[in-house]
């Protein structure tokens, strides 16, 4: 297969239902894509997995549901408010802004922006005539601070100050928020999780790489709360954590790797990304953060509430430090669908497209396919009802049998059903495996056994 790139994917997330332009009837919004009928199984699937692998089979952890709007001290006391911003730079040829450290780094592949301060960055844009996207000339306004987070207002004045909201620019701050109340209820003893799937907003200046950076995005984040001493240990083991969860998601592990925070946040001990190989190059997809305990200590600080925990083995009183696993579900969406697709030549010369989506996150899990319509396609549509009562589930009549396995293929259906003669006689049916195309024979009450077994995460 030729290189993938991203207008690739683009188009076949369209034309098969995976992702679509946001708004598009009216042109579009920028930055803002709609999850089609696959697109929202895909991602609601990888969801489950990680809610399994995070919160059901990790000790000790519990998931939360927070609100999108919260009390601005909240923002106050992160950060946000005072210090959320992106060092922003307009052309003045062609008057289009764009984010100085990406502009670095998409000019040179070798510089990390995020380490440079703003006085390197515009000394380097400067300095090697950095050209614009767009229009290739370097004429270029000093960098600026743009806060990101979306402002709204609660009520109907809205030049009332007090009123002022924000859309949450994270979602982890409703987890440090509920730290007493889920320890309280749940009678958790440290150490102990709260993960959180939901959405976040960023008003930002985004490159236009589909859904790898978008203004309205879902998060999956774990915050696992520890002693100070062993929060090392912790570290070490959720980067660990989060790259098996990658693998055994099927991601190809030539195309992951660790990238350490050459540049600390300054409440930061420790801080790894888990980089994927992007049709656009290397990207972050997943972050692993130990914040010491400087998010509790600032809710404490602003709201007045004592966030120490008592440690009922010393009776000691502490606030505890926070070990951060983070991924953005819209991302590591991406990401898969560009590991998984493939351009097969087979033997005879013909090319197959083929999603390899594990067979545990794929959209619909066996679709149901009567040989020939017309003798058996009332026992096929039977079957197909009975089997949705398991599992997401398809049925095609349409075209030849061939072409309906490759209408399967290239959205990822790991297993084909074909009802035929056999069938109808003696309830035996054929399974078509999507990866290796062989068929095995399968009598039907063995079908949904043979099929969960298969689709285990």
């Amino acid at each position: 297969m030729e290189k993938l790139t991203m207008d690739k994917i683009v188009n076949i997330c369209k034309q098969y239902g995976f992702i679509y332009q946001g708004s598009e009837i009216y042109g579009g919004l920028a930055n803002t894509w709609d999850y089609g009928p696959l697109g929202s199984r895909l991602k609601n699937n990888i969801k489950d997995a990680w809610r399994k692998r995070f919160i059901q089979e990790n000790k000790n952890s519990y998931e939360i549901d927070a609100d999108i709007l919260m009390h601005p001290r909240v923002w106050e006391a992160s950060g946000h408010v005072g210090g959320f911003s992106d060092p922003l730079i307009d052309c003045k040829e062609c008057k289009t802004r764009h984010r100085a450290d990406k502009l670095i780094e998409e000019y040179d592949h070798n510089i990390n922006g995020d380490a440079l301060s703003e006085e390197e960055m515009i000394e380097y844009i400067r300095k090697n005539k950095v050209p614009c996207p767009k229009c290739g000339k370097s004429n270029f306004t000093d960098i600026r601070q743009f806060n990101l987070m979306f402002e709204t207002h609660r009520g109907v004045i809205k030049d009332d100050t007090s009123s002022l909201v924000y859309l949450r620019p994270e979602t982890a701050q409703g987890e440090f928020v509920n730290f007493l109340n889920v320890q309280r209820t749940m009678r958790a003893k440290i150490p102990f999780g709260i993960g959180q799937i939901g959405k976040a907003f960023r008003n930002e200046i985004t490159p236009g790489n589909f859904t790898f950076r978008t203004i309205e995005f879902e998060q999956m984040e774990h915050q696992l709360f520890c002693r100070e001493g062993t929060d090392t240990g912790f570290y070490k083991f959720y980067k660990e954590y989060a790259m098996n969860f990658l693998k055994d998601l099927g991601l190809n592990t030539d195309k992951l790797r660790y990238k350490d925070h050459e540049k600390l946040v300054f409440y930061a001990k420790e801080a790894c990304d888990i980089e994927y190989l992007f049709p656009m190059g290397w990207g972050e997809l997943w972050g692993t953060h130990n914040r010491t305990n400087y998010d509790l200590s600032r809710h404490q600080e602003y709201s007045g509430k004592s966030m120490e925990y008592i440690d009922p083995e010393d009776n000691s009183k502490y606030i505890p430090y926070v070990i951060e696993s983070s991924v953005g579900c819209d991302r590591l969406t991406l990401a898969i669908l560009c590991d998984a697709y493939d351009e097969e030549i087979l033997e005879d010369g013909t090319t197959r497209e083929v999603m390899h989506l594990a067979p545990s996150i794929a959209p619909y899990k066996v679709a149901v396919l009567p040989l020939v319509k017309k003798y058996h396609s009332e026992y096929a549509k039977e079957l197909k009802e009975k089997l949705s009562h398991s599992f997401m589930c398809m049925y095609d009549e349409t075209g030849s049998i061939g072409k309906r396995y490759r209408r399967e293929d290239a959205i990822g259906t790991p297993f084909c059903i074909t009802v035929d003669d056999e069938t109808i006689n003696n309830n035996i049916v054929t399974i078509r495996n999507r990866d290796t195309m062989e068929q095995i024979s399968i009598n039907v009450d063995e079908i949904e056994d043979y099929i969960a077994n298969e689709i285990k995460f």
